[in-house]
């Protein structure tokens, strides 16, 4: 291995470290917690090569939103294969969707609530979050319905589900009713 792939191993090693790290502070603490010395001072590295890979937090929070989006994008297709036909299929995916967003809350709130510098549903959406809405839309797009665009359905059950996580997450609704939800927005929405 020549030093120049030594280093590179050893930056890609540090990046995923500091990744890492913010994800657990940001759990344990909320992101409020995440900043740069406590990051810096958890890891034990210098404030500066924290910032030789990340210009600010934001782009922490943009780097922790994209593997995110890549977990949930496996999450789901997991889902969603083990479920046979499109009723189970899309239920499966539904209550992946709320699952990932109740258990990684702060990887939730760094893909959907928080700046981190992404671009979504635009030429330059990175990689991993337009697979993520490809995630959804192989099981969506089989049941948008004649003459619906099965992107634009995508999207409308995508936001239903990112209402019901929010809600939920914030405590708006009564948790006795999540699964009768659930049932709800798949036979109402992607069912009707």
């Amino acid at each position: 291995m020549s030093v120049h792939e030594r280093k590179e191993r050893e930056r890609a090693g540090r990046e995923r470290l500091i990744v890492a790290t913010a994800r657990e502070l940001a759990e344990q603490h909320g992101w409020d917690a995440v900043t740069i010395r406590r990051l810096a001072e958890r890891i034990e590295y210098s404030q500066p090569v924290l910032y030789s890979h990340f210009r600010g937090k934001r782009e922490i929070i943009g780097a922790v939103a994209l593997e995110g989006a890549a977990e949930m994008a496996a999450a789901l297709r997991a889902a969603a294969a083990t479920a046979d036909g499109p009723h189970a299929r899309v239920t499966a995916l539904a209550r992946a969707y709320l699952d990932f967003a109740e258990h990684n809350s702060a990887v939730y709130d760094a893909m959907f609530q928080l700046d981190g510098g992404l671009a979504f549903a635009k030429e330059d959406t990175p990689e991993p979050l337009k697979d993520a809405f490809a995630a959804l839309l192989e099981s969506l797009g089989e049941v948008a319905g004649d003459g619906v665009h099965p992107a634009l359905f995508t999207e409308v059950f995508w936001a239903a589900l990112h209402g019901l996580a929010t809600l939920t997450r914030a405590g708006r609704l009564p948790p006795e009713d999540a699964e009768r939800r659930t049932e709800l927005l798949v036979d109402r929405l992607a069912m009707a």
